[in-house]
This record gives structure tokens, C-alpha cells and sequence, in this order.
């Protein structure tokens, strides 16, 4: 059973370090996203459609990516060009963006019809014909290369942000816009970068539940991963190896719920449903005020301002 638990929270936690990087790109930058539901529905909704035309599910992730982009492009002409108010905004993408979704699966599909499947991306160990039942083995074989990805993002992430000079800058941005514009930084082209960024991940991490995880899309598929990716850059201590410990965490919840689900044990499934929602609560009460992120974050940058 552990051994089954710790295999699956390396699934789940894949698209929470996804989108939590999303979360930690935008924050960096001064920017509060709390729309990655949004993003990550759209993500998976054209994933999926690409996936299932093209047969290719690595380029139904590459169509995710590029969904998040233009629709996160929305937040960012508001709130940037526009300075309008961030948290406003981005719950307008997570209204608009699933319902989006759900419209264009209808028109494709009709109302009604048959749950339509894809084939998932194949792992390392199918496609290097290696089959063992060995816990390592299948640790670090038995995963998509969506899984590698992430992992391989988090380590690039924390060298970018704290070993060269275009990271320091990156922060200067979400921490005193004004002091980074007098020395010559563009805050305006790093907060487009940075809503860039935040689209093309939270898109992937939404593409990765067609492409990966579940064979099929389904309304709501993403299921609050966006909100508990949210949670897990405040519990990281937005940082990028903070992010991938509090998003192994909350897949091992995650994980554990199913687990928990298939033992019954005569409790309403609903209960263990519940379990990486508590979590999140908890540690978001237990955690969340100690620290304060980018001191710019959610603030509005006006240029013409002295």
C-alpha cells in the first residue's frame, strides 16, 4: 500500500508543480493569479481536442500551453496596460475559461454523446520496453516525460532565481517595481514575460490530467488544483524547491484519498475526498501569515508615477 501511495503522489503532484510554478513565475512579478482553475481548464480542454485529432498527446500539452497563453493574455492586458485589480480578474478567468471549456467540448462533441477517450502518453519504461513490478524501477521509470519535466522546471527554477543576474532582476520586479525601473529594468515587458510564463505552464499543467493522467475529458476535471496550487507557493515560501516539497505534499493527500477510497472501510467516499482540501486549509492557517510574499505583488505598476 505505501509503496502504491508514494508511486501515485509523484502522478498527483505533477500538475500542482505546474501550475504552483505558474503561481511563482506570476507572483515573482508582482502579479497575483488566483485564475490557474481557469488556465488549467482551458489547458485540458484543448490538449484533449488536439490530442484526440492529431493522435499525439505531446503535442496536445504544446496546444495547452498555447491555450493558457492567449487566454492568460486577457489578465495580463487588464491588469497590466489597463491596472486594473488583479484578484478581480482573475476570477473572471476562472468563470470564463471553464465555461469556455465546456462550450467548445459541446459544439465538438454535441450535447449528450458518448465519453470520447485518447491514449495517454506513453512512460519511459513502456517506451524503453522495460516491465518490473521493483518500487525504483517504476519510481523513476514508470512516468511520462511530463513527469521528468517538472522536476527538471523546478531545478531551473531555483538557479534562475537565485544564481543569475536576469533572476534578481525577475524578483526586483515583484519586490519594488520603481527602485527596478530606475535601473533600467523594463517592469512592464517583465510582468508580460512573466503572465507569458504563468499561461504556458498552468496550460501544460491542465493538459497533463488529458494527456497523462485521466484518458478522457470531464467538466471539472481540474478540480480546485489551481486554489491547493495557490496554497503550495505560500507553503513553499515562494521559492522553487518550497513549491515542489508543499506539491509532494499535498499529491501524498492527494493519493492518499483514493487509496483510501478503494479500502471503503464503510465511510461515505465524499469524507476522503475531502482530505487535500483540509490540508490545504490547515496549513494555509497554520503557515500562511508567518511570511509575506513580493512586497509588489498584487499592486498595480504605473509607470508615470514618481
Amino acid at each position: 500500500m505505501i509503496s502504491e501511495v508514494l508511486l501515485s503522489t509523484v502522478r498527483m503532484a505533477t500538475p500542482l508543480i505546474f501550475l504552483a510554478l505558474a503561481e511563482l513565475y506570476s507572483q515573482r512579478a508582482g502579479l497575483v493569479h488566483i485564475g490557474l482553475e481557469g488556465l488549467a481548464a482551458i489547458g485540458s480542454l484543448v490538449g484533449f481536442l488536439v490530442s484526440l485529432i492529431t493522435g499525439s498527446p505531446m503535442l496536445g500539452v504544446v496546444a495547452g500551453a498555447a491555450a493558457g497563453i492567449l487566454t492568460n493574455m486577457i489578465f495580463a492586458y487588464a491588469t497590466i496596460t489597463l491596472c486594473a485589480e488583479q484578484i478581480v480578474y482573475g476570477m473572471a478567468i476562472n468563470i470564463f475559461a471553464p465555461a469556455l471549456a465546456a462550450f467548445i467540448y459541446r459544439v465538438y462533441f454535441g450535447a449528450g454523446s458518448e465519453l470520447v477517450q485518447v491514449g495517454l502518453m506513453s512512460t519511459l519504461s513502456q517506451s524503453l520496453g522495460i516491465q518490473s513490478n521493483n518500487f525504483i524501477v517504476q519510481l523513476f521509470l514508470d512516468q511520462t516525460p511530463m513527469v521528468y519535466l517538472a522536476y527538471i522546471l523546478v531545478i531551473v527554477t531555483v538557479i534562475y532565481f537565485n544564481r543569475t543576474k536576469s533572476g534578481l532582476n525577475y524578483k526586483a520586479v515583484g519586490e519594488y517595481p520603481k527602485a527596478a525601473a530606475t535601473l533600467g529594468i523594463n517592469v512592464i515587458g517583465v510582468k508580460y514575460v512573466a503572465s507569458i510564463l504563468c499561461g504556458a505552464l498552468a496550460g501544460m499543467g491542465g493538459a497533463y490530467l488529458t494527456t497523462c493522467y485521466a484518458n478522457t475529458y470531464v467538466d471539472g476535471n481540474v478540480a480546485g488544483r489551481g486554489f491547493i496550487a495557490l496554497a503550495a507557493v505560500i507553503f513553499g515560501r515562494w521559492t522553487g524547491g518550497g513549491v515542489l516539497l508543499a506539491c509532494l505534499f499535498f499529491g501524498f493527500c492527494d493519493a492518499l484519498q483514493i487509496r483510501l477510497q478503494v479500502g471503503s472501510f464503510g465511510i461515505p467516499y465524499q469524507f476522503f475526498q475531502m482530505i487535500p482540501y483540509v490540508a490545504t486549509i490547515v496549513v494555509l492557517a497554520l503557515l500562511g501569515m508567518k511570511k509575506a510574499g513580493p512586497k509588489g505583488v498584487g499592486k498595480a505598476y504605473l509607470p508615470e508615477e514618481r
